[in-house]
């Protein structure tokens, strides 16, 4: 499983538990926090996989740890490269840990490996990657094998991980690890969503053949999803919004699939508020979530104890789930509920919430849905349903936005060589929400309904004070920004240099030389859009600028 902590997507985890004498259990849920040691991190691009005890006696534990040996590599140095070709909703930002599933494991030996003592046993994998199908399917692999034989199963492991090609968005890679070779697609931002799992690839050479993964990173929505179907489009506008919202489960397991599966059906927009898969009374902001003095803050926290009940009763949305139901079963769905007849004593799952959905319920697609189900559909099949018309409704929604926020970039004949660029125009609210009469989404999406109150909803302009729109608009601003500084770059490598250059002081000169050279090492960076002719251009200039100097500050810029 995934989390995620507050801000940019940090590093990933995964985690598999036995108990002695009953065998293999989990995956589990985690806490997610925010201030975690950078100790936990891996030198290699992918992840690595070791013990993790967690001290009883701390609220934010530090982390026992040995590091398997074998030779290791240093970050891979594309990294940027790698997230600019990535989903927004897939890009890895910088500096945060998301660890899952810490899990007491009871007496270690003197190297911090755990022993075979009574007790549970769990294993961790961290990784800075948000591929959580992928180290799901490692760890039900490694696990078994970990709680055998202990640390020469995780140093064959690193050591094979290792050897893994980086992650390059857009590409399909096979992976070797214990006799397996697990093929998988990393997600590239011009992917098309399919319709179903993808077939497999490049495999006719290999032996054997490989188990082909059908997303690094989606989890089985419909699996999840299964007892709220009914209200998976309020839980959706509640997700949009930003809303506070607790996951009550049975189990670390449901609570942490059904947080992860409502911050994943945004996209493509990426989940910018924190999300705590499995929040305990433990974790240090604890007393932050359940005090009465302040309104809860914008997070889907998910929790098993029933003593949230009443300390987290004063949240405006409380989602009650109970054990998952076999596959081929009709899921009964949960009920709407006003929050004040949330009691600590009443096991029935519902939706706790006096929320009013904006748009209608979709009962096709409902339909469609049960008729599967009782078909036995594939649950892939199912799922790519579902997120399909996830999609829809976050495409809908944000093309407006996208819209209007084209029309605040500068013509491209606005913008001159020699002189400074213009600005983009500020994004203004009250513009938008007038543009959204004859250009909203209630005039090309089936799905009718309030559309306008989703920008709005009763004037508290609530989604403009969400994190999600912070995020989308400095994404989106950043991403103009980039773009206006490379067309201003393909201006200048258009125009006469020459013709410039004549009665220019040296000053003016050199001031010209440094920009150009600025804007290369970011273009060479791929933070800028540039065309590799533009940049040819640009290196010839500088050479032809720098050679009309005199020879002293041609020593200086040039250094031999």
């Amino acid at each position: 499983m995934l989390a995620r902590a507050p801000g940019p997507t940090g590093l990933a985890a995964a985690s598999a538990r036995r108990a002695p004498g009953h065998g293999l259990r989990g995956p589990l849920g985690r806490a997610s926090r925010p201030g975690w040691s950078a100790c936990a991190w891996s030198p290699s691009t992918w992840s690595w996989a070791r013990p993790w005890r967690k001290a009883a006696s701390a609220t934010c534990p530090s982390p026992t740890r040995t590091q398997c040996g074998g030779q290791r590599r240093p970050w891979h140095t594309d990294d940027r490269h790698c997230d600019s070709g990535a989903p927004a909703s897939l890009q890895t930002g910088e500096g945060q840990l998301s660890p899952e599933g810490l899990l007491p494991e009871g007496p270690s030996s003197g190297l911090g490996w755990p022993s075979l003592a009574p007790g549970p046993q769990s294993l961790v994998l961290v990784s800075r990657l948000p591929f959580v199908r992928l180290f799901q399917a490692l760890l039900s692999l490694v696990a078994p094998e970990y709680f055998d034989k202990l640390t020469p199963c995780l140093e064959a492991v690193c050591n094979e991980i290792d050897q893994w090609p980086a992650p390059v968005p857009g590409q399909t890679l096979n992976l070797p690890v214990m006799g397996v070779v697990l093929q998988v697609h990393i997600p590239s931002r011009v992917d098309k969503p399919e319709s179903g799992p993808p077939a497999q690839r490049g495999h006719e050479n290999l032996l054997p053949a490989p188990v082909v993964l059908s997303s690094v990173h989606e989890l089985d929505l419909f699996r999840c999803f299964q007892p709220v179907l009914a209200h998976v489009q309020m839980l959706w506008e509640l997700v949009l919004l930003g809303e506070p919202l607790v996951v009550l489960a049975p189990s670390p397991a449901v609570s942490s699939e059904m947080v992860l599966a409502l911050t994943s059906c945004l996209q493509p927009l990426k989940f910018c508020c924190d999300y705590r898969p499995y929040f305990t009374v433990h974790d240090s902001e604890f007393k932050e979530f359940t005090t009465r003095t302040q309104a809860p803050p914008n997070v889907v926290l998910g929790v098993t104890n029933p003593f949230f009940i009443k300390t987290l009763q004063h949240w405006p949305h409380i989602l009650r789930v109970g054990e998952p139901r076999m596959l081929g079963d009709l899921p009964k769905q949960v009920k709407l509920k006003k929050p004040s007849r949330l009691k600590t004593l009443d096991t029935k799952p519902g939706l706790y919430t006096a929320y009013t959905a904006h748009l209608h319920r979709d009962k096709a697609l409902l339909r469609r849905l049960f008729k599967g189900l009782q078909k036995k559909r594939p649950s892939d099949v199912q799922t790519a349903l579902l997120r399909r018309h996830l999609l829809e409704l976050t495409q809908s929604f944000i093309f407006p936005l996208e819209h209007y926020m084209a029309s605040l970039m500068p013509l491209q004949k606005s913008i001159t060589p020699w002189k400074t660029p213009p600005q983009i125009r500020p994004f203004r609210q009250d513009d938008f929400l007038r543009s959204l009469e004859h250009a909203g989404p209630q005039l090309t999406c089936v799905l009718k309904g309030d559309w306008l109150g989703l920008y709005r909803w009763v004037d508290s302009r609530r989604f403009f004070k969400s994190p999600h729109f912070d995020g989308w608009y400095r994404q989106r601003r950043k991403e103009m920004a980039q773009k206006l500084e490379a067309l201003h770059l393909e201006a200048i490598c258009e125009a006469n240099i020459e013709v410039w250059m004549k009665g220019k002081s040296e000053v003016e000169v050199v001031d010209l030389v440094l920009k150009l050279r600025e804007r290369l090492v970011r273009a060479q960076g791929h933070q800028l859009p540039v065309k590799e002719a533009t940049l040819k251009q640009a290196r010839l200039y500088i050479e032809t600028v720098i050679s009309s100097l005199p020879k002293d500050l041609q020593v200086i810029l040039c250094p031999p």
